[in-house]
């Protein structure tokens, strides 16, 4: 689902948002995106598999992973905190394989609602082009909501 608000921000022509409520209390929801362990059974869209090389959720600390698609080809990816709020926020630069050249930032939301979670995922390009590039030629929109279905399915089985 693809999360809206009632004030349009000044980056919305940049941006991809999707949402999820999970079955799930929100520190196991935190839990499972920042443990490597768990991180492997849900990341990506449907037929991804994970592979993380080094995974330091910290301010400054990096995530070094490999995607592997269905399709047999392999997408090296690293990610780079910037702010890590447990269990509430996770902020972090993302690029693949050009290291230090960041591709787009995201900030991910973890809100309890009575048990479950919240969760939202924006992600801001540094232009409108660049977001559409991804949308048109990645599927980022629905690879990010069968991400989050991925999430939300593992979640509920732990």
């Amino acid at each position: 689902m693809v999360a809206s608000s009632s004030e349009p921000t000044a980056t919305a022509d940049r941006e991809i948002v999707v949402s999820r409520v999970l079955d799930a209390p929100r520190e196991l929801v935190f839990k499972a995106w920042i443990d490597p362990q768990h991180v492997a059974q849900w990341w990506g869209p449907t037929g991804f598999t994970t592979t993380t090389h080094e995974m330091d959720v910290r301010p400054g600390g990096v995530w070094r992973f490999i995607m592997h698609g269905p399709d047999g080809v392999d997408y090296p990816n690293w990610i780079k905190y910037l702010e890590v709020v447990e269990p509430e926020r996770l902020v972090y630069n993302h690029g693949g394989e050009d290291e230090g050249q960041s591709d787009f930032q995201t900030t991910v939301t973890f809100v309890d609602q009575g048990g479950k979670t919240a969760l939202t995922m924006r992600a801001v390009f540094p232009t409108a082009e660049a977001r559409d590039y991804v949308v048109k030629e990645y599927g980022a929109l629905d690879g990010g909501q069968q991400t989050l279905e991925r999430l939300g399915a593992y979640v509920a089985r732990m």
